[in-house]
């Protein structure tokens, strides 16, 4: 009997946690198929009658489109995905794997930049770019996040430091360098761990919305974050429209959850919640 109390009492607790995470995000794609009359005379719970798609038309081939601020993004992630990942499996490998002076040292200073806000860089890193001339364009909102990151870079290690030294000393006998041990031993091994940080970075700079903010101006490299943002401040009043945006920018990210779930649940038990 207490067993079973227990057990209807985490279900409880479990199906009030599930309510309060979905039922935003639900209310958000109900209000986005309204029209903004049945939205302004109906109560906000009350289900669309009839069921309409003006909204995403709108934002997907009318006046108000989404697709040039979703192509940037897209390109986005793709160059930092690709750029932080080789940089930070170099980089790991260098901490991990080959002996130089002050290579400790050097790795605990710059795990220690974890502990720096991103805000409190913004600044410093807009002045470098924009003495760069990178202010307002593409390169300007990549570059600060290609060349690694030390969460990445740490995870690596700790994991190519796991490897047993007879696997690779075996492979260097066969006459591979450090970079077939890398490629041909390290990273098959790796891809757990690699998978992890693939979503992980997707999903941060999917969302980073403060960093294209800061550095671009006007539409032309305006991600999907900013230009959501941007039509909340211009049409406040419709609501109908902005939720159509918010439902738009995140579906493709439960697109990934519903691919990669497994990958998902892996993660978060190899590096816990980020």
């Amino acid at each position: 009997m207490r067993i079973l109390r227990r057990a209807v009492l985490t279900y409880l607790a479990l199906g009030l946690g599930a309510i309060v995470i979905l039922a935003p995000y639900l209310m958000s794609v109900q209000t986005s198929v309204k029209t903004p009359r049945q939205f302004a005379q109906q109560p906000p719970l009350a289900p669309p009658d009839p069921v309409t798609g003006a909204n995403y038309a709108k934002l997907l081939v009318g006046g108000h489109t989404l697709i040039p601020p979703l192509v940037i993004t897209v390109q986005v992630v793709l160059v930092v995905v690709l750029g932080q990942l080789t940089c930070s499996v170099l980089a790991a490998y260098a901490f991990a794997r080959l002996d130089f002076p002050g290579r400790d040292a050097l790795f605990w200073v710059y795990l220690a930049t974890l502990m720096v806000p991103a805000v409190a860089v913004l600044v410093p890193r807009f002045v470098l770019l924009s003495e760069a001339g990178l202010v307002n364009t593409f390169w300007g909102i990549v570059l600060p996040a290609t060349f690694g990151s030390p969460y990445a870079i740490f995870l690596l290690r700790q994991f190519f430091r796991a490897v047993p030294q007879e696997l690779l000393d075996a492979a260097r006998i066969d006459g591979a360098g450090h970079l077939r041990v890398l490629r041909h031993v390290l990273l098959p091994l790796s891809r757990p761990i690699l998978a992890t940080l693939l979503i992980i970075t997707v999903v941060t700079h999917w969302n980073d919305f403060l960093w294209p903010l800061v550095v671009t101006s006007g539409a032309r490299w305006q991600v999907l974050t900013v230009a959501v943002a941007g039509l909340q401040s211009q049409y406040h009043g419709n609501w109908t429209l902005v939720l159509a945006a918010t439902t738009l920018a995140t579906l493709p990210l439960l697109v990934l959850f519903v691919i990669f779930q497994k990958h998902i649940v892996r993660s978060i038990t190899i590096s816990g919640m980020r």
